[in-house]
């Protein structure tokens, strides 16, 4: 599938021109990546929602270090998106918070972080959603797969960006029919438990700052620093987070 005929089939389910071109244009960014589950396979599951197609995102609050964003009911792409050129058209000058409540689904957060990474912006990105992941001990799922994005910018243009779902395979792998549901558990075997606490540790800090609905935190600060390209240096050649 290529872009436009998302766009079309976007436009087609209710979502106005620009606000299709934007979704569309996160599918193709994550098919180039590689993330595939976060791809134009998502576009069923899109075409099967109920989309407010007048609600606009808004900026609710800021002090200047805080800033609070609401969905009002849009998607949660188009959310990230009006944050992420908020954020570029007011870099913060040492480090902003951003909280966006009802923000779901936020696609790829690697892909937005890279985004704030070649502007020059360190970003951590965190989002809760559907409660899908179980403890290890079992039981019912208790948390979303709930990643965790950093992006660090780099003065030679490479950036470095780690993105992690708390789960040993994506939702969205599943939506693709890479994998199957029962797979949805945290990574690590044996060390599972690790990747259920910080699924835990990251359902709850979204929940504190966001409310229980789903949400999206983001951090967004110009770098003191450059510690990308020694880093590459000491890797020797080997393929890190976010490379190509």
């Amino acid at each position: 599938m290529i872009r436009e005929e998302a766009r079309r089939r976007l436009e087609a389910a209710g979502l106005p021109p620009e606000d299709a071109a934007t979704v569309a244009d996160h599918f193709a960014a994550c098919e180039a990546r590689g993330k595939v589950g976060h791809g134009f396979s998502r576009l069923p599951w899109i075409e099967s929602l109920e989309l407010r197609t007048a609600g606009r995102p808004e900026k609710v609050a800021s002090d200047g270090v805080v800033d609070r964003w609401h969905s009002r009911g849009a998607l949660g792409y188009l959310v990230v998106r009006a944050i992420v050129d908020d954020l570029l058209a007011r870099p913060p000058a040492t480090a902003r918070l951003v909280v966006a409540e009802s923000c779901f689904p936020t696609g790829a957060l690697g892909v937005w972080a890279r985004e704030l990474a070649e502007a020059g912006l360190l970003a951590v990105m965190t989002a809760t959603s559907p409660r899908r992941l179980p403890s290890p001990a079992g039981g019912p799922p208790l948390t979303g797969t709930n990643p965790l994005a950093i992006a660090v910018p780099s003065s030679d243009g490479r950036p470095a960006v780690a993105d992690v779902a708390m789960s040993a395979v994506t939702w969205g792998d599943v939506m693709a029919g890479r994998r199957r549901p029962e797979e949805v558990v945290p990574f690590g075997g044996e060390q599972a438990h690790k990747a259920f606490a910080l699924a835990v540790g990251l359902e709850l800090l979204v929940a504190a700052l966001a409310g229980e609905d789903h949400g999206l935190v983001v951090l967004a600060a110009p770098p003191g620093h450059d510690p990308v390209p020694s880093f590459r240096a000491l890797a020797e050649g080997i393929r890190l987070p976010g490379d190509a």
